[in-house]
């Protein structure tokens, strides 16, 4: 398995309850496929460059995991069909392998 990273970010008005539902659905997504997450940091409220969805600042959140390149698919998808994850990045890591 290789190491790789997540980046998200949801709409710092969005509900505890409802980012704690992302997260967990997000992570599921990689467990269910045989990856395994590493570390999950809360980096917070933060102000973006510029207007994303009439958002000027999001509740980021970075994942460090291992998982095959079929989880890094199924990953993406799921990503792309949650309302609540505005923008999101994963990025491979060749140093944590």
């Amino acid at each position: 398995m290789k190491a790789y990273e997540l980046l998200f970010f949801v709409s710092s008005a969005l509900e505890e309850d409802a980012r704690e539902t992302t997260l967990k659905r997000i992570e599921t997504s990689i467990t269910s496929q045989g990856g395994t997450v590493d570390n999950v940091e809360d980096w917070g409220k933060r102000k973006l460059a510029f207007e994303v969805d009439r958002l000027t600042d999001g509740d980021y959140t970075l994942l460090d995991f291992h998982a095959d390149p079929a989880t890094i698919e199924e990953t993406d998808r799921v990503l792309r069909i949650t309302d609540t994850v505005k923008r999101f990045m994963i990025i491979s890591r060749t140093d944590r392998d």
